[in-house]
């Protein structure tokens, strides 16, 4: 199985730090904002950190919109979105008037806590993400605890599409995966050992030997 890996660089920052923990689990893998490059990918990876509307146009400028699309829904690739990049998959955000890539049948809404001094927002520091299914994305790792830095979340309308759950209050969806799509809220490239299983997971995945 090939394994051409690419990292979207659409201006949303956090690339250095994925790039670095893929080396580390000794995966080869390429930083591009090239439409072209992105189309020859075997494996895509869309992190990102900020605003969903701007997250949205920065991608529609670069023309790697059309680009994800082509290849994500048409050509099967396999993708994992990591934290906005999550968010970008989902129809809406109340960040922002831009519609997401409409992926999964969700939205993102910011967190309305119960208590603002017990629970800060943005939900931020360790916790973990239980799976509510099988994934070759989770796989040997139940109940594991990875970093998050975050203040709006998925909210999923169909729940097959939960790959893990996450308390901070109350349950939000912290991961989905449908097919040859997956995203996660956390930040496996800051999650220690959990974090390097999550992605070597993602660089072993076999679309063929799913789960």
């Amino acid at each position: 199985m090939q394994n051409n890996i690419v990292i979207i660089d659409y201006g949303m920052g956090n690339l250095r730090s994925v790039q670095k923990k893929l080396n580390r689990i000794s995966t080869d893998c390429t930083i591009s904002a090239d439409p072209e490059v992105i189309a020859t990918a075997d494996k895509l990876i869309l992190p990102g950190v900020g605003h969903f509307a701007n997250g949205v146009k920065n991608l529609k400028k670069s023309g790697i919109w059309d680009v994800l699309n082509e290849r994500v829904k048409n050509g099967q690739t396999p993708i994992l979105g990591i934290c906005l990049g999550m968010q970008l998959m989902a129809n809406s955000s109340e960040e922002g008037n831009e519609e997401g890539l409409g992926w999964f049948d969700a939205e993102v809404k910011k967190f309305s806590v119960s208590d603002s001094i017990r629970y800060k927002v943005p939900h931020m520091g360790w916790n973990t993400a239980v799976p509510q299914k099988k994934s070759p994305l989770t796989d040997g790792l139940d109940d594991a605890f990875y970093y998050f830095v975050h203040s709006y979340h998925m909210i999923s309308h169909n729940p097959e599409d939960i790959l893990t759950s996450t308390s901070y209050d109350y349950e939000f969806t912290s991961a989905v995966s449908k097919g040859h799509i997956f995203g996660v809220q956390f930040h496996p490239e800051k999650s220690h050992e959990a974090g390097e299983q999550l992605l070597r997971n993602f660089v072993n995945y076999n679309p063929q030997n799913a789960l």
